[in-house]
């Protein structure tokens, strides 16, 4: 048995509630083992949820609409016209202690930029760098949420689709190794879009912060 967060909209000011589900894990990295782990923590979760509608999102998701909102597929344009996915230019911004950001990363794709040894080896992180601004590192999901948000709002038709569900999982996203994921980023999309918030949030990083995190309203 494995434990892994379903994160279900909430329609309040928490925006996600992060459900842990206990559900049969098939070990083995193929997509086959994979997708039968998924289907195991969706009826774990349903179970106790009926009325839930899920998705995962993520590479081994049978949905295809899943599978576009990976952020190793998900697309975003910078302010200079650079095309690459979100999760390509969430590592090109990071900046350390001892280099970066290393924007050659807009360029890699998406699993070379995640494994780029020069994310391990130039110390911590202390602030993220993209479009011209600086973002800080609290709270530490403030700039992946940002980053994903921005990009899911500018593909309308995946925008037009994911609101019809209400939970979201992502099977490699394992919260004792990994603080940022793309299904919480998902669920506060919802969210934001079914109170009516989204256009304010997504209007400038202080709108984003304020709303979302209403409890760090310190911004750089």
């Amino acid at each position: 048995m494995a434990n892994r967060p379903v994160f279900a909209v909430s329609l309040d000011n928490k925006y996600c509630i992060r459900q842990n589900t206990e559900f049969q894990y098939f070990s083995g990295f193929s997509d086959k083992q994979m997708q039968r782990s998924i289907h195991s923590l969706h009826q774990a979760y349903i179970s106790n949820y009926p009325d839930s509608k899920i998705l995962e999102i993520s590479t081994k998701s049978e949905n295809t609409l899943g599978v576009q909102l990976s952020a190793f597929n998900l697309m975003i344009k910078t302010k200079n016209g650079k095309e690459c996915s979100v999760e390509s230019a969430f590592q090109a911004s990071k900046v350390f202690e001892q280099g970066g950001p290393y924007t050659d990363l807009l360029d890699a794709s998406s699993r070379d930029a995640k494994k780029d040894a020069r994310l391990k080896n130039s110390g911590n992180i202390i602030s993220f760098y993209l479009d011209k601004e600086v973002f800080q590192t609290e709270p530490k999901t403030y700039f992946y949420n940002w980053l994903y948000l921005n990009a899911l709002h500018s593909h309308h038709d995946l925008a037009r689709q994911i609101v019809d569900y209400n939970a979201f999982t992502d099977i490699a996203f394992n919260p004792k190794k990994s603080i940022n994921c793309q299904a919480e980023a998902a669920a506060i999309y919802v969210s934001l879009h079914t109170q009516g918030l989204l256009e304010q949030a997504l209007k400038n990083k202080e709108s984003f912060l304020n709303i979302v995190y209403p409890n760090n309203k310190k911004t750089n």
